[in-house]
């Protein structure tokens, strides 16, 4: 009976890993896995060291067997606390207000890393996470603050250039790519990504793959990819087999900054001194701790980085819609905007939807009376 039931347990255990990787490879949530072909043209990267995509400087996480389940319990666990107590509100899409003035520099911030940009005429739209939740795959979900925002893609206007900062599901989301099929000229993602949005069906010639200080021109706006420090990945295998970074937006009226996720390093004062001085920098400013402070900056940092890109304006990203580190949500932008005070830095922090403006630093955040 003993060997009987070992058995069984064993057919058990079987049938759970055969269908996990079923899961994987059938999910199109999970992207494409990398090519051998692929390997063969990342060789011409010098970010690629033959297995992965590398940092400029050495990086990681101080995360082991040991300290990973006191992690998981403190992670999934009072969210409600550090989340907002009620739904926050969404300003409406103006497509009349939009379209209006074509030469203006525009941007609407929709929460976390997603933001919607003018600039002399040309639609840009940055890394579309529109899904109502930043755990897809898992049994545990990260519900966004706002009220469901995919149907905000049917009100958008045409979008001449779709831009990824790097795959990780709170930057590139299955159901926005779908929901945006047929209202986008081409995408620009960095190398390894191309994979997963040919999966998607998207047509293979409105995907450009960008290394490191590559540029692009559409119009009059030069879009530039540029390095940050992070990582990637999808699944169980691939992490760092895509590349990461930022983005610079150069046009004769107007020079912005994108930081795409990563902890702070010197190629802000590289960028800052290739690239800037920048009418705009918008920073990553959330979702850090100590454990993986190399790849999330603290608030303290973001402005740092915002002087040493050498910026008129720091506008902090990545908060306002998941819960994804320990920190309350409010903790991010009070202390970006402490250390801009203290620093003298000027910033901007738009409420989510509305068209921002940057003619003056604001005294007063829309967040301070939220709980």
């Amino acid at each position: 009976m003993k060997r009987f039931l070992i058995k069984v347990l064993a057919l058990v255990v079987v049938v759970f890993v055969l269908g996990v990787v079923l899961y994987l490879y059938v999910n199109p949530q999970f992207g494409a896995t990398i090519s051998e072909s692929e390997r063969q043209a990342f060789t011409k990267s010098n970010q690629w060291d033959g297995e992965k995509f590398v940092n400029q400087s050495e990086t990681t996480m101080d995360i082991s067997l040991r300290t990973i389940p006191g992690l998981l319990k403190k992670q999934f666990s009072g969210r409600a606390e550090r989340s907002p107590k009620k739904k926050l509100e969404m300003q409406t899409f103006d497509m009349g207000s939009w379209q209006r003035d074509t030469a203006a520099f525009q941007f609407i911030w929709f929460g976390h890393s997603v933001g919607l940009m003018k600039m002399a005429g040309i639609n840009l739209l940055i890394d579309p996470m529109f899904g109502g939740d930043a755990s897809p795959v898992g049994p545990v979900r990260t519900k966004r603050y706002t009220d469901s925002t995919i149907h905000i893609i049917d009100q958008l206007p045409f979008i001449d250039v779709v831009l990824i900062t790097h795959d990780h599901y709170d930057h590139l989301d299955f159901e926005s790519f779908k929901k945006l099929k047929g209202k986008v000229g081409h995408y620009y993602v960095p190398l390894g990504v191309k994979r997963h949005l040919l999966r998607w069906e998207v047509s293979e010639e409105n995907i450009t793959e960008f290394d490191w200080w590559e540029s692009a021109e559409i119009g009059e706006v030069q879009m530039t990819f540029v390095p940050s420090r992070h990582f990637s990945g999808r699944g169980l295998s691939d992490r760092a087999k895509s590349l990461w970074g930022g983005w610079t937006f150069i046009s004769p009226k107007h020079r912005v900054y994108w930081s795409g996720d990563g902890g702070y390093d010197a190629h802000f004062k590289e960028i800052g001194n290739k690239l800037g001085p920048f009418d705009w920098a918008f920073l990553e400013c959330g979702q850090y701790n100590k454990h993986w402070h190399h790849i999330h900056m603290y608030p303290e940092e973001s402005i740092q980085a915002a002087i040493d890109v050498q910026a008129k304006t720091a506008i902090p990203i990545h908060w306002g819609a998941f819960t994804l580190a320990l920190h309350t949500w409010q903790d991010p932008v009070q202390r970006f905007a402490a250390e801009a005070k203290a620093k003298n830095v000027n910033i901007a922090m738009p409420q989510l939807g509305e068209v921002i403006i940057f003619d003056k630093e604001e005294k007063e955040y829309w967040w301070e009376n939220l709980d």
